[in-house]
């Protein structure tokens, strides 16, 4: 096992993003974010974006997932969309990269299995594998997949049916006993009890993202509530 996936093992990684318009969004503010989360406890850091992540690697020594958020032709993200994109990751300090390996066809011509296949053969760095289906886990392990995430379950327009409160238990448990490479729960953590019942149905590692680094979607969700209590 690669030595920067062996540190994750039953730890927090956080996925310090911000969406356009968020005040956090500065590469300074996902920097101090990974901080934070070091001196919590995360043994690593999912971020997105070049320049996110040069600071958040000056910034911390934990193990580094790198993305770069591409989109498909029906808006969807894609997940790392090309050559390039890896390229980038890589020269900007990641240890890790994670894409999209669904089957969805990419802005660059190839679905994502194809390109995954030929980022396995051309570049030597972990890669774990964005998924939202226990079929897509498997082929990706199969492939050669240093890792799977459960990231695109329910953001994939097959699995929208999805609670949007809760993770893929379900799939965090299939994927957990069907593959020999570590999963990562990732998606629709909400809170400490979610990501203690991830790692109890075989989880490797819990990625939270929303729930620690985006106060304002937070903030929504706690006045979306109390006015409904209200009205």
């Amino acid at each position: 096992m690669n030595e920067f996936i062996a540190k994750l093992k039953h730890g927090l990684i956080v996925s310090c993003q911000a969406e356009e318009g968020d005040p956090f969004n500065h590469p300074d503010m996902m920097a101090k974010f990974a901080k934070a989360a070091q001196l919590g406890g995360a043994v690593g850091i999912r971020t997105q974006g070049i320049e996110n992540i040069k600071a958040v690697r000056r910034a911390v020594d934990l193990p580094l997932i790198g993305i770069i958020d591409g989109q498909y032709e029906n808006g969807w993200i894609c997940v790392t969309p090309d050559h390039k994109d890896i390229e980038q990751i890589i020269g900007a300090g990641a240890d890790i990269v994670a894409l999209d390996v669904t089957p969805r066809k990419r802005p660059n011509g190839l679905d994502g299995i194809e390109f995954f296949d030929e980022v396995r053969d051309r570049y030597n760095i972990p890669l774990i594998a964005d998924i939202a289906t226990f079929e897509e886990g498997v082929r990706a392990a199969e492939m050669g997949a240093d890792g799977i995430a459960t990231t695109l379950s329910g953001y994939t327009d097959y699995t929208m049916k999805f609670s949007p409160d809760a993770p893929d238990f379900v799939l965090i448990e299939q994927l957990s006993r069907g593959v020999k490479v570590p999963v990562l729960a990732e998606g629709r953590i909400w809170t400490p009890e979610q990501s203690k019942e991830s790692l109890m149905r075989g989880a490797y590692a819990v990625v939270v993202g929303t729930a620690i680094t985006r106060p304002r979607v937070m903030a929504k969700k706690f006045v979306d509530v109390m006015s409904s209590k209200i009205n």
